[in-house]
């Protein structure tokens, strides 16, 4: 079986691996409107596909628990931690924790995608086998500070 996002997965781990590549210093630090920079953005991308490998993980060992998280509110405790990796490492973190998810969810049947989307929607999970939802809404705002 072909997992169902596997094409949008891999296009945007690419888009990430191809802005990642050619990232300067000047470009790494460059800062959104609302207080992250690009260095800081790819180590919350990592945080996050980190995050849904660990979920994915536990309920294939465990099986299924809504792993509940505030988001707004790891997102601003996160926000200190990814300033203060360090560039590079944060590009690295995100381009090995997108190939990990990616790849994990690649190894999914049919049956084990189909019950993690309709847990996932019953208990109102924020697990996204689409990662390139997340990843892309990122690279979107870093490619626009880039220009």
């Amino acid at each position: 079986m072909t997992f169902p996002y596997s094409e949008q997965n891999a296009q945007s781990r690419r888009r990430l691996e191809r802005l990642v590549r050619g990232l300067s210093e000047v470009g790494f630090a460059r800062s959104t409107d609302y207080g992250w920079t690009v260095s800081a953005l790819l180590a919350h991308l990592a945080f996050w596909d980190l995050r849904m490998s660990a979920i994915l993980r536990r309920w294939q060992e465990e099986g299924f628990d809504p792993s509940p998280i505030d988001m707004m509110v790891v997102n601003d405790a996160l926000k200190v931690i990814c300033h203060a990796v360090e560039p590079r490492a944060a590009a690295e973190l995100a381009l090995s924790a997108a190939e990990k998810i990616d790849g994990e969810l690649e190894t999914l049947t049919a049956e084990q995608a189909k019950k993690i989307e309709e847990h996932a929607a019953a208990t109102e999970t924020q697990f996204r086998m689409n990662r390139s939802l997340h990843r892309d809404g990122h690279l979107n705002d870093i490619e626009a500070l880039l220009k």
